[in-house]
């Protein structure tokens, strides 16, 4: 049985001075306090232009993304490859609002496409929907009833033609591209959208990938559903499986709004959801395939159990796991190692535009818990296993 202790392995990639920055870095994202008053001085900093570029340049930066560009992305993208460790080139600025920066954001993407077109390495590309659209667009298509203005219409129309352009390169090149997932208020458009690309592009594999938060107590039924209309409508079905990076954000809106969260009652039926839906995609592999995007060890375990049961080969191009940059070293590389499909989503973009989602990575591991302490713990292991050798 695969263990995901040994640290050797997680951490062979890494130098010296890579684990004492990992080590700061996650002693510092383990405290609220301080995750908390770093946010507001970034983002003071960024407002008064002050020089802080090289700072986080040097450390957040380094850690969780490749680079500002694809190009600088490739000393990442060659190193995890060493290991049997794929790549995701994950564009990762955020909160654009104007056609040009859509339409910049769409050929960015197909850029990614085309770096992992023959390149076994780059295995998948992935984009959010709200990279390329207003919110506030997908936010009123996503309301059950409500009818779009003719303006509404247009801009609905381009977005769709932004995602098809997008699709049809990954078809192209054949390059899988994932379309992440994102707040409920906007989650049924992207589901809508990503069932239809499937439809028109899945005919002979999966080439696109919706994604599922399983921190949603409705996801697994809806699951059933979509495996089902799969069936039924004679194409792939592909699936990226996340427990979700929105819960506050979500429980906080539906007590202000006065509606039902639809986040599950507690972390236990999060943990039952999200493994009963590894068996339900595993039940179903002749036309699913999944990639199992989670920093949870037990789930990661889980799956490779599931694999043997079923005589699934550790290599079947049909599972892979993925983590991201920077984290869950010990649940990649040790997966890499014994053989199974593995990637990291790695992030890049201009450090002003990507800071929103280095924030948002520093909250989240703050407030998943015992994330940090078991990153903390396993770099410490290795300095001190490094000092005996």
């Amino acid at each position: 049985m695969i263990s995901f202790e040994n640290t050797e392995i997680a951490f062979k990639s890494k130098s010296k001075k890579d684990l004492s920055r990992a080590y700061w870095l996650f002693k510092i994202i383990g405290n609220s306090s301080l995750v908390s008053f770093g946010k507001s001085a970034t983002n003071f900093a960024i407002k008064y232009k002050l020089p802080i570029k090289g700072i986080i340049k040097k450390t957040v930066f380094k850690q969780f993304c490749g680079g500002e560009t694809i190009d600088d992305c490739k000393n990442a993208i060659e190193t995890l490859g060493n290991f049997g460790i794929g790549t995701i080139l994950d564009y990762s600025v955020e909160g654009k609002t104007s056609k040009e920066d859509f339409d910049h954001t769409v050929k960015e993407i197909i850029a990614t496409i085309q770096k992992g077109k023959n390149d076994p390495t780059i295995p998948f590309a992935v984009f959010k929907v709200t990279g390329i659209a207003r919110i506030e667009i997908l936010e009123k298509a996503n309301i059950e009833g409500v009818i779009l203005n003719e303006s509404e219409e247009i801009e609905y129309s381009e977005l769709m033609n932004r995602v098809d352009q997008i699709c049809k390169n990954a078809f192209d090149a054949n390059v899988p591209v994932f379309i992440d997932a994102e707040e409920t208020w906007i989650q049924e458009t992207i589901d809508r959208i990503a069932s239809s690309m499937m439809r028109k592009y899945n005919l002979e594999k999966p080439i696109v990938f919706n994604t599922a938060q399983m921190y949603r107590h409705d996801r697994y039924e809806y699951l059933v559903k979509e495996i089902k209309l799969a069936r039924e409508g004679h194409y792939f079905y592909g699936i990226k499986l996340v427990r979700g990076a929105y819960m506050e954000k979500e429980r906080e809106r539906a007590e202000e709004k006065n509606y039902p969260s639809p986040i599950q009652p507690d972390k236990d039926a999060c943990d039952r959801d999200f493994n009963r839906a590894l068996e339900l995609i595993v039940e179903n592999i002749d036309i699913v395939s999944l990639c199992c995007g989670t920093h949870n060890e037990e789930s990661s375990l889980f799956l490779t159990q599931l694999m043997e049961k079923n005589g699934i080969d550790k290599n079947d191009s049909r599972i892979f796991f993925a983590q991201l940059l920077g984290m869950s070293d010990h649940i990649s590389y040790n997966l890499a190692f014994n053989s199974y499909k593995v990637a990291k989503y790695v992030p890049y973009g201009p450090i002003e535009e990507v800071l929103p989602y280095l924030l948002r990575r520093a909250d989240e591991n703050t407030s998943v818990k015992g994330q940090t302490g078991r990153e903390l713990t396993l770099i410490i292991k290795e300095q001190k296993r490094r000092q005996q050798a």
